[in-house]
C-alpha cells in the first residue's frame, strides 16, 4: 500500500524542515511525498532542495492560497492513501505512518484519524494543549468539532469521487471536507488511540480574534451548507472545551 504524504509551505524556513525530517524518518517504506511550495521568498526553497532525493515530487509557484496548494498536491498524488502535514506539524514518532497502513489493511476502513498535541514553538518538547478525537463522531459538526485535521488519512479515490477543498473558504476548507466525506457520505472511519502529530501552538485560525470570528462563521456555513443544523449557541460553547484541554494538558 502506497501512502502519499502531502506538505504545502509559504515562507516556512523556520519550519519545514522539523516536518520533512518527521516524514524522512517514518519506518514504513511506501512514501510517497509531495511538497507545495506557494514560491517562498525566505529560504524555505532551499531546505526543500536539501532533501530533493527524499521527496517524490515538488513545486514551487504562486497559488491561490493554502487550500489551492492542497488541491494541486492531491492531484499530484497517485497513493492508495492520502494524508497532509503541514509545514509546521510534524509526527510524533517514526511509527505512526506504519500504524497508519495497518488500519487501513481492513478494506472496510474509509479513514483514519487519532490525537494531536500543541507544542510550544520554541520548546517543542512543552505540551501546551491535548487535542483528542477520542470521543468524536458526526453529530458533534453541530457544535464546531471535528477530527483533528493533521491526523486525517483518507482513501484517495474519496478525493476524486466527493471533491477537493473548496477555495471560497479561507480557514475552514477542511471543516467542511470533513463534513461532506464523515456526515455527508458517510465514509467510515477508525480513531487511533495515539498522538499522531505534533502542532506548533499559533495557527492561522487561531491566530486573533478575527480569525476566530471568520472560523466560527464558516463552521456554521458549512454546516448549513452541508444539511446540519447549527446556530452561534452550538458552535461557541466549544471553547469551554479547550480550556479544559489546556488545563489538562
Amino acid at each position: 500500500m502506497k501512502i502519499s504524504l502531502l506538505t504545502v509551505s509559504y515562507n516556512s524556513a523556520a519550519t519545514i524542515r522539523d516536518t520533512i525530517e518527521s516524514i524522512r524518518k517514518q519506518d514504513y517504506p511506501a512514501i510517497e511525498y509531495i511538497v507545495v511550495d506557494g514560491n517562498s521568498k525566505d529560504g524555505t526553497v532551499d531546505i526543500i532542495k536539501e532533501h530533493s532525493t527524499f521527496i517524490t515530487h515538488w513545486v514551487s509557484e504562486p497559488d491561490k492560497g493554502i487550500y489551492d496548494a492542497m488541491n494541486k498536491a492531491i492531484d499530484l498524488a497517485t497513493g492508495d492513501v492520502v494524508g497532509i502535514l503541514n509545514s509546521d506539524d510534524f509526527y510524533s514518532s517514526e511509527h505512526i505512518i506504519s500504524q497508519v497502513a495497518d488500519a487501513f489493511n481492513n478494506p472496510q476502513i474509509d479513514a483514519i484519524f487519532g490525537d494531536l498535541v500543541f507544542v510550544e514553538p520554541d520548546n517543542l518538547q512543552k505540551t501546551v494543549r491535548t487535542y483528542s478525537s477520542a470521543k468524536w463522531n458526526p453529530s458533534k459538526f453541530a457544535r464546531g468539532f471535528m477530527p483533528a485535521h493533521p491526523t486525517f488519512f483518507v482513501r484517495r479515490k474519496y478525493y476524486e469521487q466527493f471533491g477537493l477543498f473548496r477555495t471560497d473558504y479561507k480557514i475552514a476548507a477542511d471543516y467542511e471536507l470533513l463534513i461532506r466525506f464523515l456526515y455527508v457520505h458517510k465514509l467510515t472511519y477508525k480513531y487511533l488511540p495515539l498522538t499522531m502529530v505534533k502542532m506548533r501552538r499559533g495557527g492561522v485560525s487561531s491566530r486573533n480574534f478575527m480569525s476566530n470570528i471568520v472560523l466560527n462563521n464558516e463552521i456554521i456555513r458549512a454546516c448549513r451548507e452541508n444539511g446540519i443544523s447549527t446556530n452561534v449557541f452550538k458552535v461557541y460553547p466549544k471553547y469551554f472545551t479547550k480550556l479544559f484541554e489546556l488545563f489538562t494538558s
